[in-house]
């Protein structure tokens, strides 16, 4: 493993006679996947049944090194091999697609992982909403919102956060771009001055309807149909769309970093934005 990057970012210098890899250990895959399944409540939060939230890959069981991705893909795949990446923490996993042959794209992936002992595990909508770090908590959290409730329930679960605050627009769109570190698309037809703001990472937007029933004012979210800026205007509401990749890199992220303060191995962002 090449561990210059790893140790040059340490907040901390290291003593002559120290051995850097002292400083981590080899993680059971078993016990990663333990306490991932229970900390996000993965058997007991209903999803699509093709998100098949967990480990989707096993590797020979042994973790030197987490890497975090938004989505797997060959690309993906390929930069964790390089960077000595043996378990990926994914929001999208390998089998959005449905049931599918092992061949093409999906084979190439496999065949990536299995060569290069890479276990993948995947949580979606457990990810989503979790409470510490969910991607909605996150967001919410680097915006600067402090007292949020849960709201918007789907399949038994509250999947977003309202937060009722006053707060001008366009300092809420300031704080969206730069957090997000990217262009947002804002259509401005609720009021200037917010009052409750709603937070749906990811492509919630077809939901505008159900959240303008709860007051909302203002719906931060990744991505939306067509329609859903017909509809800002008719609700006379706010929408902000931040890019569904975007909204969803805080959950990942958030996750390995806890895996790897638990099981003491490093980790490391995988960015391969998808433009939406």
């Amino acid at each position: 493993m090449n561990w210059e990057g790893v140790f040059s970012e340490m907040p901390f210098e290291l003593a002559s006679d120290t051995d850097p890899l002292q400083l981590f250990q080899v993680a059971s895959l078993s016990q990663i996947v333990k306490y991932g399944d229970k900390y996000l409540r993965v058997r007991k939060i209903e999803d699509s049944p093709n998100a098949l939230n967990g480990l989707q890959i096993e590797n020979s069981g042994n973790i030197t090194k987490i890497g975090a991705a938004v989505d797997v893909s060959t690309r993906v795949l390929t930069a964790a091999a390089k960077q000595h990446v043996d378990l990926l923490i994914v929001h999208h996993g390998l089998f959005w697609p449905g049931l599918q042959s092992i061949a093409g794209g999906l084979r190439r992936q496999l065949k990536i992982a299995f060569e290069n002992d890479i276990a993948l595990y995947s949580a979606h909508l457990p990810l989503d909403v979790h409470p510490e770090v969910g991607n909605n908590a996150q967001l919410a959290a680097a915006l600067g919102f402090k007292s949020t409730k849960p709201f918007l329930e789907e399949k038994g679960e509250l999947v977003g956060l309202r937060v009722k605050d006053a707060l001008p627009r366009a300092e809420v769109i300031r704080k969206l771009r730069r957090v997000l570190r990217g262009p947002i698309k804002a259509f401005n037809f609720g009021p200037k001055e917010t009052t409750r703001i709603g937070i749906v990472t990811g492509g919630a937007g077809s939901e505008i309807y159900r959240v303008t029933q709860e007051k909302i004012d203002m719906f931060i979210t990744g991505e939306a149909p067509h329609w859903a800026a017909v509809a800002a205007e008719e609700l006379g509401i706010n929408l902000l769309l931040g890019g569904h990749y975007a909204t969803e890199t805080f959950g990942v992220k958030a996750m390995a970093a806890r895996l790897s303060k638990r099981f003491n191995v490093p980790w490391e962002f995988l960015d391969f934005p998808t433009g939406l």
